[in-house]
């Protein structure tokens, strides 16, 4: 009766093992969406839009974790896929302006070369792009640099959000205490 029992709890135990599929490796930095207009996919529940919204951000969100972050982990003067994991993309759903040239609707790959007081964000025709590792300069649709500004409260998860103005939207970039500002216009 020992041996049945046993034989029965190991086959069990091995048929349920192998029975789970092994889900893949978790990003350490969980994705986020920013949209514009804030707030868009709640808007859009509520009935408040009916429109596409004009752009939407995917990113990943990296942890300062004690860590130097700028000319530390990121280092200055060095393309930067800003962001972790996949590159940053974002999406235009109707035509803007950065920096005067205008953006056609579509999907885009952001980077980025930070230094200590302007980053340079360079828009790229490239998508679906894990890091940096393919990126190609003959894509660029634009760069444009933009100033850095220090932060009163360290900022722990790497942000970034619309903030509405009267001609657009500024895209802000916000980690560690440093806050970069890209104007876009429509």
């Amino acid at each position: 009766m020992k041996w049945t029992s046993l034989f029965i709890a190991l086959f069990f135990f091995t048929v349920n093992t192998f029975a789970q599929p092994k889900p893949t490796d978790l990003d350490k930095s969980p994705m986020d969406a920013s949209y514009w207009p804030s707030n868009y996919p709640i808007l859009k529940l509520n009935g408040k839009v009916k429109d596409a919204p004009i752009a939407r951000v995917l990113y990943s969100r990296p942890q300062k974790n004690n860590r130097v972050i700028f000319d530390g982990i990121v280092k200055y003067g060095e393309l930067w896929r800003i962001g972790a994991n996949e590159a940053t993309e974002i999406e235009f759903l109707k035509n803007v302006k950065i920096n005067n040239k205008t953006i056609v609707k579509g999907k885009y790959t952001i980077y980025c070369i930070p230094n200590l007081k302007t980053w340079t964000i360079i828009i790229n025709k490239d998508n679906f792009c894990w890091g940096n590792y393919s990126y190609n300069q003959k894509l660029d649709v634009v760069r444009v640099e933009i100033p850095v500004e220090k932060n009163s409260d360290i900022v722990e998860a790497f942000t970034t959000y619309f903030d509405e103005t009267k001609n657009g939207a500024n895209l802000i970039f916000m980690w560690d205490d440093v806050k970069a500002t890209l104007p876009i216009s429509m």
